[in-house]
């Protein structure tokens, strides 16, 4: 495990919060991270990292990674002109990640708490979600109670939309 996904795994455990991890080689794509975690209980999800035009506001959508997301449908509800994806040097800078890792857990890097959070109302049925540990070698299973619990923990609000 490397810094980033022991700095999550630390975070996790000083807000009393349990895990399951699955250790694999690197995934750059969730179908990439099935492949390492087939038969394990737990929604797969995608997070999305996103910007509006101006590059003023910033966004962390939540949903099942299989989920086809329509960005005209999102850019309605997020009541934004246009949305997209933020860059890599943008994620760097808010959330300390890289391409293809990113995951709720960055929001641990978010020193200036300007990150709009966002789960589907599909996936909070779930009794268990997964998220990489802010690196591609490992998957995160994680209640979606406790993931309640850590962004009230992070003081970040959230708000629940039907994608």
């Amino acid at each position: 495990m490397g810094a980033l996904s022991d700095h999550v795994f630390k975070s996790l455990k000083e807000m009393g919060i349990d895990y399951d991890v699955a250790q694999h080689p690197p995934a750059l794509t969730t179908e990439e991270a099935d492949r390492f975690i087939e038969g394990k209980e737990g929604v797969r999800t995608k997070t999305l990292f996103l910007t509006n035009r101006k590059k003023t506001a910033f966004y962390l959508v939540v949903t099942d990674d299989a989920k086809r997301l329509g960005m005209e449908k999102l850019t309605d509800l997020l009541q934004e002109n246009r949305l997209s994806f933020g860059s890599a040097e943008r994620l760097k800078e808010k959330m300390g990640l890289e391409p293809g890792v990113v995951s709720l857990f960055g929001l641990l890097n978010n020193k200036d708490h300007d990150i709009n959070v966002y789960l589907d109302k599909e996936i909070l049925s779930q009794e268990r979600i997964t998220f990489h540990g802010n690196e591609n070698t490992n998957t995160v299973f994680i209640k979606m109670e406790d993931v309640y619990r850590f962004l009230n923990h992070l003081s970040y609000d959230y708000q629940i939309i039907d994608l």
